[in-house]
């Protein structure tokens, strides 16, 4: 009698224990109440899907390192959690998770991974995404957005609201986004075709190459990278540009109007090719600026460099 009862217990205990490596899995949990998931996976590939259900449900396969899988609903929290041995060394880029996670579209996301690569589409809600070496791919996603990788490059389309994309070494692609965007790199390409109306660039030696629409309010800065731009800049709109070597070349495509204060400190060349006005040089040093405006100037363009080249004209 007590080997059956033995081995009930032990054949119970079996079923309550969690998912372990390797295992395949199907599972969901009604959100109830919740407002925000947390994802977390080291390594692999994570989708990450909104859909109209209450529920949460996650499928795929589960790293076959992983010590357990954390799938469960906490007050307003849901967590989603691949379990990792601390020690990892040197297999990070092993193949890890590949997990598909269906959320409801309101609720607020923070994912994290390491050589995740991870794709996000349709929240409403605030979305927060940090991978380190993994890809990014974020989708129709809105209001509040930041987006960070340190060597992984991150690919976005139709985004809107106060969007923040940023990484190290990795090229950063945007497309169709609107409202107010922030793109930074140190040595990543930068490369966007938006309709946001505030617009922030910032870059060391990477290059960048915006096309925007009609902007109220244009930053950009560089030290070395190369910025070429087009944009249409409405009235009272405010452009700010510095870099130290690199070149910044400006077209307007609009009839812009607006007053023109340009400076190079250290043998940098002005260009304008939008009046017949042209620098005029310092009498005793390097140093050179150009002033002017057209139309009625009620916007303004203000931009400096040490040694680079800036050049303005009309599309």
């Amino acid at each position: 009698m007590r080997i059956i009862i033995n081995l009930c217990v032990i054949a119970l205990t079996a079923l309550s224990l969690p998912s372990v490596a390797g295992e395949s899995i199907d599972k969901s949990l009604s959100v109830d109440g919740a407002t925000n998931i947390s994802v977390e996976n080291l390594r692999g590939k994570v989708k990450i899907l909104a859909w109209d259900k209450s529920t949460v449900a996650v499928t795929g396969e589960i790293d076959d390192k992983a010590e357990r899988f954390i799938f469960e609903k906490d007050g307003a929290f849901i967590k989603v959690k691949t379990v990792m041995p601390h020690h990892m060394k040197s297999s990070w880029h092993e193949q890890g998770s590949n997990l598909t996670i269906h959320v409801p579209k309101h609720l607020r996301l923070d994912f994290q991974g390491v050589s995740t690569d991870v794709i996000v589409e349709g929240l409403t809600k605030s979305t927060e995404v940090k991978s380190v070496s993994g890809n990014i791919q974020v989708n129709s996603l809105s209001e509040l957005i930041e987006i960070t990788s340190v060597s992984g490059d991150i690919t976005s389309e139709n985004l809107s609201g106060k969007i923040d994309l940023s990484s190290v070494s990795g090229d950063i692609y945007d497309k169709a986004s609107k409202g107010r965007i922030s793109l930074k790199a140190v040595s990543g390409h930068l490369k966007t075709r938006t309709q946001a109306n505030e617009v922030f660039v910032n870059t060391v030696s990477g290059e960048i190459d915006i096309m925007m629409g009609d902007v109220d309010e244009l930053v950009i800065s560089t030290v070395s990278g190369d910025v070429d731009g087009e944009l249409s800049l409405n009235t009272n709109g405010l452009i700010k540009m510095s870099s130290v070597s690199g070149d910044i070349n400006l077209g307007f495509t609009n009839d812009v109007q607006a007053s023109f204060r340009m400076k190079s400190n250290a043998g940098g060349d002005l260009v304008n090719k939008i009046t017949q006005d042209k620098a005029k040089h310092a009498k005793y040093g390097p140093s050179s600026k150009l002033y002017f405006a057209t139309g009625n100037g009620k916007a303004s363009v203000k931009a400096s460099t040490v040694s680079g080249r800036l050049k303005v004209y009309k599309k």
